[in-house]
């Protein structure tokens, strides 16, 4: 039987208190199960913005998504982390991943290494984490017997990587380019990355989570005039190709929700996650899924 839907939202503007707690209730009114904070430089420092979330609102979970491993000491880490499930009342879902912003790790004067030292970082990071949160004794101590950990992915080492720890598997659904430009992957290659983490998941007690990070969502009847904006952006991809992409849902809604269905049926993907500009034209997709 399919796993339930959950939608999470990405909130990525810096806004005062009073304009952060009125957004946040905002999705939650909007039906949206989780909100996340993402973690680069000149956007929310994501656990006092979850702490802040948590007080205007009652229901949503609160995450990271996802928190730069390199830009963390884990037992600094480990700290915030229970920290803020204890000010959250247990709420927190901790996501985690390599970091892809080589500029923002010299702007912070981090190292960056290569792909192989930064999965190894976070290899190091998950494990010690695990160590540290369930010390008895250890103060602070989270609310939870477990705080659920996502991890964002792509790679082969990341996938396997995700399949030995994470409670929530994130598929990225692209790849990266130098510079730390996201380039999105074709449906066949998402087959392919999401077959690989099965294949490393298969003799886990309990499956996990799938989530996808979607990237654009519109409601239209016209669908090949509002992805019109973005073709310069994938300029190696044609209007019908962009529109087919797994992290790509316009069209109106019942193509997006008949979408949305069909990729839950095909790669597993019952956790969703929109960026924050997409947080009302998603909203719809929710209302609609949840009559489902």
């Amino acid at each position: 039987m399919a796993r339930p839907f959950r939608f999470g939202v990405n909130l990525m503007s810096p806004a005062p208190a009073d304009e952060w707690r009125v957004k946040c209730r905002r999705a939650e009114e909007l039906g949206y199960d989780v909100i996340l904070a993402p973690d680069h430089l000149g956007m929310p420092a994501p656990f006092p913005a979850l702490v802040a979330a948590a007080e205007a609102t009652e229901r949503p979970r609160l995450g990271t998504f996802v928190l730069n491993a390199g830009f963390w000491n884990p037992a600094l880490l480990a700290r915030e982390v229970a920290t803020t499930d204890a000010l959250t009342g247990g709420r927190l879902e901790l996501g985690l991943g390599t970091g892809y912003v080589q500029a923002e790790h010299e702007t912070a004067g981090l190292p960056w290494g290569s792909p192989g030292e930064r999965v190894d970082h976070l290899r190091r990071t998950v494990e010690e984490l695990e160590r540290l949160l369930d010390s008895q004794g250890r103060q602070p101590q989270p609310v939870q017997k477990r705080v659920p950990l996502l991890i964002g992915a792509n790679g082969d080492r990341m996938l396997r990587l995700t399949a030995e720890y994470a409670d929530i598997a994130a598929f990225t659904g692209a790849r990266t380019r130098d510079g730390g430009v996201l380039e999105p992957i074709a449906a066949e290659e998402l087959d392919e990355r999401v077959a690989l983490y099965r294949k490393s998941a298969a003799g886990r007690a309990e499956p996990a989570e799938l989530n996808l990070l979607v990237q654009i969502v519109t409601v239209t009847d016209d669908p090949g005039a509002a992805i019109q904006p973005w073709l310069s952006h994938i300029p190696h991809l044609t209007e019908r190709q962009v529109l087919e992409l797994p992290v790509v849902l316009v069209g109106t809604l019942d193509d997006i929700v008949e979408r949305v269905l069909a990729q839950r049926d095909r790669f597993g993907f019952s956790y969703l996650t929109v960026l924050e500009p997409n947080m009302e034209a998603f909203a719809p997709v929710i209302a609609r899924l949840r009559e489902t």
